[in-house]
């Protein structure tokens, strides 16, 4: 049940952790991720999502972790585990990110059980102190939905405050169907950053976790709004997202709450 803007932007958000946050530092470093998530949903009962994750910073430029998530939506449910590895070289201003994600689990829709796998590499290359550039690919095999979803992606940093980024999808294999532009515009600020932005296009209900039997996969017209605040401490980080999603007027309402956890005893604040 996850939201689009947490599935298609977590890579750039853990490169700009790894790559900006930590460039300074190079020391290991360990945290704990937690997330919850409660939806309604218009044509059946809603639902919610909870997970549980590890990441360690092996020094500034290397970095994995791993996950477990459970969701719930209708008379649906699934659980899957997530491992994920990044490394980044190169000079200042030119600095190349490589990642990996493997999501597996199975779930049951109440009249069949089925397979959820979601596969994913991909680099972002950095072009000065300001501007990106990510490319990515995701393999899917989500029930009866399977194929793969390349997306570009690029984002700009206006200055310390003031970033936007924007990517498009587009399937080109399997029954995904899916065809997306998205924007993204984060602002930070004190004692609050902010975010917001959307979605649209053609998309597949698998690849965002709705029921297959809902609607078939590439019939849907996806429409998406999020915007979200988030708070730094000392030692952790909170973020609350409410996301709106429309799909061929399926109508799904989530609110989602990450938080996260640095058991480093020292060291600089995130």
């Amino acid at each position: 049940m996850k939201a689009i803007c947490a599935q298609l932007w977590i890579p750039l958000l853990g490169f700009a952790c790894t790559g900006l946050a930590h460039a300074d530092d190079a020391g290991s470093d360990d945290r704990l991720l937690f997330s919850a998530a409660g939806a309604t949903l218009s044509v059946a009962s809603g639902g919610g999502s909870g997970s549980a994750g590890w990441l360690h910073n092996f020094n500034a430029d290397n970095l994995a972790g791993a996950a477990v998530e459970y969701d719930t939506i209708a008379n649906g449910h699934w659980t899957f585990g997530s491992l994920n590895a990044a490394t980044t070289s190169g000079p200042a201003g030119a600095r190349l990110s490589l990642y990996g994600e493997i999501h597996e689990g199975e779930g049951d829709l109440g009249t069949n059980r089925f397979d959820y796998s979601v596969v994913a590499v991909g680099l972002i290359r950095t072009f000065g102190p300001h501007f990106s550039l990510l490319l990515d690919d995701r393999q899917f095999d989500v029930d009866t939905s399977r194929g793969n979803l390349p997306k570009i992606g690029l984002t700009y940093l206006w200055g310390p405050r003031l970033q936007t980024a924007v990517a498009y999808q587009h399937s080109v294999s399997g029954n995904l169907g899916t065809n997306l532009g998205l924007i993204r515009v984060d602002v930070y600020g004190k004692p609050l950053n902010w975010l917001a932005g959307g979605a649209y296009g053609q998309g597949a209900p698998a690849v965002f976790n709705l029921q297959t039997d809902i609607i078939e996969p590439g019939s849907g017209r996806l429409k998406e709004v999020f915007v979200g605040a988030g708070k730094s401490f000392a030692r952790s980080d909170l973020t609350v997202v409410a996301d709106y999603l429309d799909l061929s007027g399926t109508r799904r309402v989530t609110l989602t709450v990450n938080y996260i956890f640095d058991l480093r005893a020292t060291g600089p604040s995130k």
